[in-house]
């Protein structure tokens, strides 16, 4: 017989003993799906995780003027201190760095206002930025209601802001915020935004006690000194982190004129240790998941081998007239070995999609989203591994039923 011809006999079989078939396909079935909904639940949680810590800035890197906020000794050495970052500088560094990444601008204009409205007044604890229209977007803060700053609003200082919901329930415990004034620095501002509550326990009380003005609206307000601008780049992929980081060094270099073979006048302050964190954790994870996937597809083909063996056993008279009748030894062992592959095959397809339906169930567990991750590596993986042990599960028992007697195998009943 042909090898086609042994893939169709191998199909008859199987047709007749469908339900053997349908019970060995499920041994091999239950095998894939452990090993594919462990990995594929780890993959999902890994990008859920990267997710979340991208929202938590893992994903980013702030730049400041080195020693800009005070000389400090270490070791009897005072460190150099050098300018700040100017308004002009940040500016020409966000325009430059082009859409490689995105670059919110942002100066705390004061963490000690106190804040006025409808007959109410706050301590004088509250945080005032003035951000640009980026600075929601990469701090990542979402608006409960309302609206973000205009672009005319940002162009031309506008005397608008976003508070937090500590505010809103301090001034404006039973009504909306939105189109009221609040008072704070000696101006009128009109609310037009309120942040989500962020919870954060964090010194200054994180997104509820943030008062969030336009970044000219902010150069415009009284201070005691120069405001210190902060420069936070994003990048939406933690594998282009390291590349736009060494851009954004040599961009900033350039923008505040430092000389070449002297030391960076700022620091770059990057997160991306979460991610390497995460990254090490995952892969002790994933070899873990696929040991124990690797043991139950053991047992899986130990059940195959045993029900091939079976099947030679019941078959035995059927091989004696196919070798009677011409078959050569080779072919009778194709015929085994297709018949196991098929088998493995079918419970391994079987198998993927549930481990993709489990791995992806068991990742819903995990706050961040429903998004529904297809782990086309695994899959590929676990079609591989279902014809390796269906080549490795049916040898033994074609070997067996190629070297059989065909004399012998007529007699047997």
């Amino acid at each position: 017989m042909h090898l086609l011809e042994n893939i169709k006999e191998a199909f008859r079989s199987i047709n007749s003993n469908l339900l053997r078939t349908i019970l060995t396909a499920l041994i091999v079935s239950i095998g894939i799906m452990a090993l594919v909904g462990i990995l594929t639940a780890i993959d999902t949680m890994k990008y859920k995780l990267n997710s979340t810590f991208a929202s938590l800035g893992a994903n980013s890197f702030e730049m400041r003027a080195k020693g800009y906020n005070n000389g400090r000794r270490r070791q009897g050495v005072t460190e150099k201190t050098y300018p700040a970052i100017t308004y002009l500088q940040a500016q020409q560094y966000k325009r430059q760095i082009g859409d490689e990444a995105t670059v919110g601008l942002s100066a705390q204009i004061t963490g000690a206002a106190e804040v006025k409205a409808n007959g109410q007044k706050t301590n004088p604890n509250t945080q005032v930025v003035a951000g640009d229209e980026n600075y929601l977007q990469i701090q990542s803060y979402n608006l409960s209601f309302g609206r973000s700053f205009s672009q005319t609003e940002l162009d031309n200082g506008a005397n608008v802001a976003i508070i937090g919901s500590e505010l809103k329930d301090k001034l404006f415990p039973n009504e909306s915020p939105l189109g009221k004034y609040i008072y704070l620095l000696g101006r009128r501002f009109l609310v037009v935004g309120q942040l989500e509550k962020s919870g954060s326990d964090l010194g200054g009380g994180g997104a509820d006690r943030l008062v969030l003005v336009p970044l000219e609206t902010g150069n415009q307000l009284p201070r005691q000194r120069a405001l210190t601008f902060n420069v936070k780049t994003a990048v939406t992929q933690a594998s282009t982190l390291a590349y736009v980081t060494g851009q954004a060094t040599g961009i900033m270099r350039a923008v505040r004129h430092d000389p070449l073979g002297q030391e960076d006048s700022f620091e770059v302050d990057s997160s991306d240790s979460l991610t390497g964190k995460l990254d090490s954790m995952t892969s002790t994870l994933r070899s873990g998941g696929f040991l124990v996937g690797f043991i139950t597809l053991l047992g899986a083909s130990i059940a195959l081998m045993n029900i091939m063996m079976v099947s030679v056993t019941e078959r035995t008279r059927e091989i004696g007239i196919r070798k009677a009748l011409g078959a050569t030894a080779l072919q009778i062992r194709q015929q085994f070995l297709i018949e196991a592959i098929v088998i493995c095959v079918l419970g391994g397809i079987l198998g993927i999609v549930l481990g993709v339906a489990m791995g992806n169930s068991i990742a819903l567990l995990i706050p961040g989203g429903g998004t529904f991750f297809v782990p086309w590596l695994w899959m590929i993986l676990g079609l591989v591994i279902c014809v390796t042990v269906g080549l490795a599960s049916g040898y033994y028992p074609a070997s067996k039923a190629s070297r059989l007697d065909p004399i012998e195998s007529l007699r047997y009943e």
